[in-house]
């Protein structure tokens, strides 16, 4: 089947060829390694010409696997939107073929990361080789990002768009980049969240933890406990409206994000953080120190609970689980588990230990906030870290893995400074350079590198409300986190990183990212 592709490239490469022997071009000199690419590559050789990206080019793909196909339609997609350029893929055009781009799917042995990819830019062909449809995909990111704003219509009587020739060899650090969004404190529309999906997309993150439940509002359809959203979904923050996604909007979600390879991962948030839930159903509540359910608009945290010792209660999150986890293709379903400071310590063991047993029934990995390592978890069950290092290494002690999310370094809800105008400050002011300059893999001491399973920026909606608030705390620190996930951390410079992120403007502005325009950073408004 791979040889079948090659020479099946090799055909439409000689096409190709014959035609450029026509038409030599005199490209200028160029320097693949100057190109602003984020997250910066593992390797780029620069071979110093051009390919020329024009109306004479096509896109083919290996017919091995048809996702190959689909990333060659999503390349051709976002060539037109940038360029105007409309290339076909996998179609009959070799009488006005003159450069190709070919997606292909290799066996190479050298491709030892299922997201890894290889780019090679030659005058008249680029060739992506890829394992896997993911690792196609996060090349044509790359491809997307090599394409510059601006044609040259001076090489020939056509435009073209030059892209430095050279190669460029890739795989990521850590296996799980994550941003997590909270719909729960304010709801986000399913547009919205594309939006979102997209500008991640373009950075190679691979995951998107949806926040869906809290205590001022319950976000996703549960069909055999509608009062979820009937009441629970009716409010958020500050006292708007709230909002939930019916369970065909969640899955339109899923699928949105499964076509750019990132995964979705729910998250209900519990034995703490369960208000909402409660409110809709008062069996859940638990008597004591937490408080009786009621509309939350307030920022408050840590004064609900589930009731730990009913039988009804463990009922109700099986139904719960099960839904939501037969609408979710990810591995993994994320039960919170923080902040739960009205559940007694043997309860809140109790409960985390009889819902990962339920979670594991419906086919899933547990993923919790850092305080689950207190009770006896499994060692497949991961810890996510955003406060207490020592819950870290006791997990992996215990053959966990860890995401790295510390509040002080990766929450995209801190404000930049005193003066920026969303976010909070309870744990740090993250101005850009500080959300970059440091390494998710050395940031607790001990903790050995095979346990990391990689990196996630949690944005919390407490101050926000809309798409433009979000983008203002998002971006462009996301950016950076994307590059802190993916490039090696001996290649991880402030100084380098910073020119490039200055770069990125265009893409920026053509999305209408509403990013934060920190002074530490020279943009280029171009």
């Amino acid at each position: 089947m791979i040889k079948k592709s090659i020479l099946l490239f090799t055909a439409v490469l000689c096409i190709a060829a014959c035609e450029e022997q026509k038409k030599e071009i005199n490209f200028p000199k160029t320097d693949l390694s100057a190109v602003a690419l984020i997250p910066k590559p593992v390797k780029t050789i620069p071979t110093n010409s051009a390919f020329g990206l024009g109306a004479g080019t096509a896109i083919y793909t290996s017919t091995t696997d048809p996702e190959f196909e689909k990333v060659g339609q999503f390349l051709s997609e976002k060539i037109k939107g940038k360029t105007g350029l409309d290339l076909g893929v996998n179609s009959t055009t070799e009488n006005t073929l003159e450069r190709l781009i070919y997606i292909n799917q290799s066996d190479s042995e050298e491709l030892d990361n299922p997201e890894a990819y290889q780019l090679y830019i030659k005058k008249d062909s680029i060739l992506l080789n890829a394992k896997t449809a993911a690792g196609a995909f996060r090349g044509i990111q790359t491809l997307r990002q090599l394409i510059p704003e601006q044609s040259n219509d001076t090489l020939t009587d056509q435009p073209l768009w030059v892209i430095p020739s050279g190669k460029i060899m890739d795989a990521p650090k850590l296996a799980y980049r994550s941003s997590m969004l909270d719909v729960a404190r304010h709801f986000f529309t399913v547009d919205e969240v594309k939006k979102y999906i997209d500008i991640l997309a373009y950075y190679k993150y691979n995951t998107l933890h949806m926040h869906l439940t809290d205590d001022q509002g319950w976000r996703i359809e549960i069909k055999s406990w509608p009062k979820l959203t009937e009441v629970g979904g009716q409010s958020e923050v500050g006292g708007g409206e709230g909002g939930f996604y019916s369970q065909e909007e969640y899955k339109d979600i899923v699928a949105y994000a499964a076509e750019r390879h990132i995964q979705i991962v729910p998250e209900m948030d519990m034995p703490g953080h369960t208000n909402s839930a409660s409110l809709s159903y008062p069996f859940l509540h638990a008597a004591g120190q937490a408080e009786t359910p009621r509309v939350r608009t307030d920022m408050k945290v840590g004064y609900s609970s589930f009731d730990a010792q009913k039988d009804t209660v463990y009922s109700f999150l099986d139904d719960v689980i099960g839904e939501i986890a037969s609408m979710s293709p990810s591995p993994y379903f994320h039960i919170g588990g923080d902040e739960s400071h009205v559940t007694k310590k043997s309860d809140y063991i109790l409960f985390v230990e009889k819902v990962e047993k339920i979670v594991q029934k419906h086919g899933k990995i547990m993923i919790g906030w850092d305080e689950i390592a207190q009770a006896k978890i499994d060692g497949s069950s991961i810890v996510q870290l955003w406060n207490e290092p020592e819950h870290a290494l006791k997990a992996a002690e215990n053959g966990s893995k860890i995401i790295i999310s510390p509040a002080k370094k990766a929450y995209l809800d801190m404000q930049y400074d005193s003066i920026s105008e969303y976010g909070l400050h309870w744990a740090a002011y993250i101005p850009v350079d500080v959300g970059y300059q440091w390494d998710p893999e050395t940031y607790v001491e001990g903790l050995p590198k095979e346990n990391i399973l990689g990196i996630e920026a949690p944005l919390w909606s407490e101050t926000i409300s809309n798409s433009a608030e979000l983008e203002y705390l998002a971006f462009p620190r996301a950016i950076g986190y994307a590059e802190l996930g993916w490039t090696s951390s001996e290649q991880l410079n402030w100084d380098d990183y910073k020119e490039r992120l200055a770069k990125q403007v265009p893409y920026l502005e053509k999305m209408n990212v509403n990013y934060y325009p920190s002074k530490l950073i020279d943009w280029k408004k171009e």
